[in-house]
């Protein structure tokens, strides 16, 4: 068997589309298909349930799933110690990212590993946590910031901050806002985000435990406290947005609700001993104050 037959297998596996795998590992589809039927053939079991646009894992796919992550992980490993072997760190690192940059504290880290890793090319791609941790665990990239409840279990990541997120709505509703319930909150008009973004999974988890849903009249990626700020409707903000912008009087922040999220640095987990992800890393915990 070969190396890029399991990984065909696992990234499969983990995206659930034929179409979306090869997107993911710069192939086309028969290629996709002639890799996994091969692995098949060469251990003589079915992997997947083939149906019309996805494919689902049979019991014996389920079975050998983790042992194919296992052999990717020492293939990576293989990998970087070769790389080290060699002397100077090349090639490219590409890092994606979420929020603003000053929150992730990202200049510090560019400029930690350009003086660590010279020789390496480094890139940053902008996008919404969910899509991040699928090109991650696909291995588009080599590495995003992410945020959500905790780090996600098909990528290995690195904790970083607890932020605390708050409900704030128009200066306006202030008298209204104050006196409300979850169920008056959830009735006012609210500015919502793309589904993949992490402010929405938020936004719909901290209803949900009440209950209830947000009726929602607006969908915005963009920064969400100047639609506040001009009486559109509530939001879920930054704490550290939210509390100055309330100080000054251009939102009323509700003081019933903090919302905590987990923001981390994600990669795949047959990287973890690429020297690339292990000098980010390194550099992460010492711009964090970390261990």
């Amino acid at each position: 068997m070969e190396i890029y037959q399991v990984r065909a297998f696992v990234t499969a596996a983990k995206l659930g589309n034929v179409t979306r795998t090869a997107e993911a590992l710069h192939l086309t589809q028969p290629a996709i298909t002639a890799q996994i039927k091969a692995l098949e053939e060469e251990l003589g079991v079915a992997l997947f349930d083939r149906r019309p646009g996805r494919i689902s894992l049979t019991r014996a796919g389920e079975a050998l799933l983790a042992e194919a992550e296992e052999v990717l992980t020492a293939a990576g490993r293989l990998q970087g110690r070769a790389r080290e072997l060699q002397g100077e760190v090349t090639g490219s690192f590409a890092i994606g990212t979420v929020a603003d940059p000053d929150a992730l504290r990202l200049g510090s880290l560019l400029g930690g590993l350009v003086r660590t890793l010279p020789l390496l090319e480094i890139k940053t791609r902008g996008g919404a946590a969910e899509e991040l941790r699928e090109q991650v665990a696909a291995g588009l990239l080599q590495a995003a910031f992410y945020i959500g409840p905790h780090i996600p279990r098909e990528v290995a990541g690195l904790a970083l901050q607890t932020q605390h997120y708050r409900i704030a709505g128009p200066a306006a509703l202030r008298a209204q806002l104050l006196h409300a319930g979850w169920r008056d909150i959830a009735a006012l008009p609210w500015i919502g985000a793309p589904a993949q973004h992490h402010v929405q999974t938020l936004l719909k988890d901290v209803f949900a435990r009440q209950g209830l849903a947000p009726r929602q009249v607006i969908e915005s990626d963009e920064p969400a406290l100047p639609l506040v700020r001009a009486g559109v409707g509530l939001a879920l903000l930054r704490e550290d947005v939210a509390l100055p912008a309330s100080e000054q009087g251009e939102v009323v922040v509700w003081p019933h609700a903090r919302v905590g999220a987990q923001l981390g640095f994600i990669y795949p987990r047959a990287a973890e001993h690429d020297p690339a992800t292990v000098a980010a890393l390194s550099v992460l915990r010492g711009v964090w104050g970390l261990p």
